[in-house]
């Protein structure tokens, strides 16, 4: 049976266990990281969208580093927005800052209509490197 490793980002514990779940499961090689929001220490939004998307992804490098990635580690990403098409521009600006060249990891973004008060939010999944 695979054993499953709880993952938190330093200083960020207490906000999973408010609302109980874990920031990331490490199973085998894998590394399956729950949603990132734009949230900042208080658990409130960032004001506006680009900042939004800026902190998440912030918050998702935390959360990769505790378990020893980067995003040059991501196999597959899950994006969801709440307006997609007037956000598209504002999220490829960071996107483009984050994945400046291939390879690029898998990519899905899917346009929702609530987010607790969000507009953006990420979940992936990153291969571990193999430790030395």
């Amino acid at each position: 049976m695979m054993t499953r490793e709880t993952i938190f980002p330093a200083g960020r514990h207490a906000l999973y266990e408010k609302h109980g779940y874990s920031a990331a499961i490490r199973s085998g090689d894998l590394l399956f990281v729950s949603g990132q929001v734009g949230s900042r220490s208080d658990g409130t939004p960032a004001p506006g969208y680009q900042a939004q998307v800026r902190l998440a992804f912030e918050n998702l490098t935390a959360t990769l580093a505790a378990a020893g990635c980067t995003v040059n580690d991501l196999v597959d990403v899950t994006t969801f927005h709440t307006d997609p098409q007037s956000q598209f521009e504002d999220f490829m600006t960071v996107k483009n800052e984050i994945f400046p060249h291939a390879p690029y990891p898998n990519w899905t973004a899917v346009g929702v209509n609530w987010l607790a008060g969000y507009d953006f939010e990420i979940k992936v999944i990153a291969r571990i490197p193999q430790q030395a």
